[in-house]
């Protein structure tokens, strides 16, 4: 299973959260993409659990100092 990577350090700040937001909408259920970011993204993690909550995963990979790596996954709906 390939798993997209979106690096985020040479990206403008404003056109960040968008993006990865836009991303996560393109995920299949069950899927993840990996979020590489040159500072902790915990502030986007809070994000996601205000307007996704239950519908995401959120895994630590990398924790600095220099990069952070985070894998984000989409929740595949209850039947």
């Amino acid at each position: 299973m390939d798993t997209e990577t979106l690096d985020l350090r040479q990206i403008p700040p404003p056109e960040r959260h968008p993006l990865i937001f836009q991303t996560f909408e393109n995920l299949e259920p069950d899927r993840s993409f990996i979020l590489i970011n040159d500072h902790d993204p915990k502030p986007l993690y809070y994000q996601f659990q205000f307007e996704r909550e239950g519908q995401f995963t959120w895994e630590y990979l990398e924790q600095g100092p220099r990069d952070w790596r985070v894998r984000v996954g989409r929740v595949a709906p209850e039947s």
